[in-house]
């Protein structure tokens, strides 16, 4: 992914003391969840992240050249039981999530992936939980095949009224000449 890096972060990664953050930022349906590695609010680009400190850890985040699919994991420990029936009624697949790296010294942070929420685990020990988030990259839909048909029924049910394929099956065993005809001299 291309980027520009904000001056004001290459300042702060260059100082003696550096005090990183990751910032999630997950839009579920309901409202988005926001956290930070940090601890109390943060505010980021007008949106208020909720501080998680250690609780929160992010895996997998690696920087390559090529177009390859990745794949991350976010993991909240700590999570009271009450939340965690929250985590299991809200639908969660296929919606964006957004991770940002930033400094406390800045304003600016930078997106370091985006992509779609996919497998969510729940490990619970009684009191608190652990909640496993797996983010896919938009690419990852680029190796899944697709189960769309091409036939008039298939085109039909998404798109009533749509006469696109109604003469596939007309051309299926007709021969097709294609171009001049070759003399054979």
């Amino acid at each position: 992914m291309t980027r520009s890096t904000p001056a004001s972060l290459l300042t702060a990664l260059s100082q003696p003391e550096v005090l990183p953050f990751y910032a999630v930022e997950m839009l579920f349906d309901s409202a988005p969840v926001r956290f930070w590695t940090g601890y109390g609010d943060k505010t980021i680009g007008g949106d208020t992240y909720l501080g998680s400190g250690n609780l929160l850890s992010i895996t997998g985040i690696d920087e390559v050249n090529d177009l390859s699919a990745k794949s991350i994991t976010l993991q909240l420990s700590g999570v009271p039981a009450t939340l965690v029936s929250l985590a299991i009624q809200e639908p969660y697949q296929n919606r964006a999530c957004k991770i940002y790296f930033g400094t406390t010294d800045t304003t600016t942070p930078i997106e370091v992936f985006s992509g779609l929420m996919n497998v969510m685990t729940i490990q619970d020990s009684g009191e608190t939980s652990i909640i496993s988030l797996t983010v896919e990259s938009k690419l990852v839909r680029l190796e899944k095949s697709s189960n769309w048909r091409y036939t008039e029924g298939s085109q039909q049910s998404r798109h009533s009224g749509d006469t696109f394929f109604s003469y596939v099956s007309s051309l299926q065993d007709r021969e097709i000449v294609w171009g001049r005809e070759v003399n054979s001299e």
